[in-house]
């Protein structure tokens, strides 16, 4: 069965980094786009970044261009988010998510999601 396991959050200082990961298995990693969620209390769920499934293309929301990068390691069917210079307003649970399926039939998959507090 398709499971995806983050790990890596916690509390961080304004301005430190954390780095999350998120493994995968029960699907082909390699032929699959990942992205990376986050939700903070009282908001949407907003998309953090992708990468597609070779690690060439990758695409990040406005506020943590710059601050935050997505990769992949194919050979061990993992997905990483390196954070750096981190904000309060970064605070959320942190999910990971691929879409197995197509148009016609979605089939959207979810990790448990990890939590990221950013506080002095």
């Amino acid at each position: 069965q398709v499971q995806l396991v983050e790990s890596g959050g916690g509390l961080a200082q304004p301005g430190g980094s954390l780095k999350l990961s998120c493994g995968a298995s029960g699907f082909t990693f390699s032929m699959s786009t990942m992205r990376w969620y986050r939700q903070a209390p009282g908001k949407e769920r907003e998309l953090v970044a992708a990468i597609d499934r070779v690690g060439s293309s990758t695409n990040y929301a406005e506020t943590v261009k710059g601050r935050f990068t997505i990769s992949r390691d194919n050979a061990n069917d993992t997905v990483y988010l390196q954070m750096n210079s981190l904000k309060p307003e970064d605070t959320a649970v942190y999910y990971c998510n691929t879409n197995l399926g197509s148009s016609r039939y979605p089939r959207n998959y979810w990790g448990q999601g990890t939590q990221v507090t950013v506080s002095s």
